[in-house]
């Protein structure tokens, strides 16, 4: 926690393709070492990709492919009287898109296609489906805080 002030949340420029502030987040986590022109042509070959398989637009099948991986629950651990234990909360919608995003991009790293944009590419067609290992990802986050729910009332 921040002894001053609380740290102002930055705006992020919206892409200068689709005009859309999400594109530049993922961009922007997508990004290694600084280079940025490199993550954004991987996400827009990944978008042009989607497109030329599916036959519909790249850039709905990547908003839908975000809102699907976005949970609704987490635990966090609270320590009561020398035992941890694992409560469910409700995820914050800043952190919702944020962990969405990180899940995704962790996913088509670990994936074992060739390049990255096509990595990705299927990682968005398939987390747009309801499928893939992001989606998984937030399915057992999801059934952890279900596990859980015994601990709700220690929510702070």
């Amino acid at each position: 926690m921040p002894r001053r002030r609380r740290a102002e949340k930055r705006e992020v420029p919206p892409d200068p393709k689709y005009g859309s502030e999400l594109v530049t987040k993922f961009i922007n986590n997508l990004m290694w070492d600084g280079k940025k022109t490199v993550a954004q042509r991987i996400f827009y070959k990944a978008l042009d990709l989607i497109t030329q398989w599916t036959g519909e637009d790249g850039f709905e099948v990547f908003k839908r492919a975000v809102n699907n991986v976005k949970p609704v629950l987490e635990v966090r651990p609270r320590r009561i009287g020398g035992a941890t234990y694992q409560v469910p909360v409700e995820v914050r919608p800043e952190r919702r898109t944020s962990l969405a995003i990180k899940w995704i991009i962790q996913a088509a790293r670990s994936r074992s296609e060739k390049t990255m944009a096509v990595r990705l590419a299927k990682e968005l067609i398939d987390a747009s489906k309801k499928e893939g290992i992001a989606y998984k990802k937030r399915e057992d986050t999801h059934r952890m805080a279900e596990a859980n729910r015994a601990f709700a009332h220690y929510r702070w």
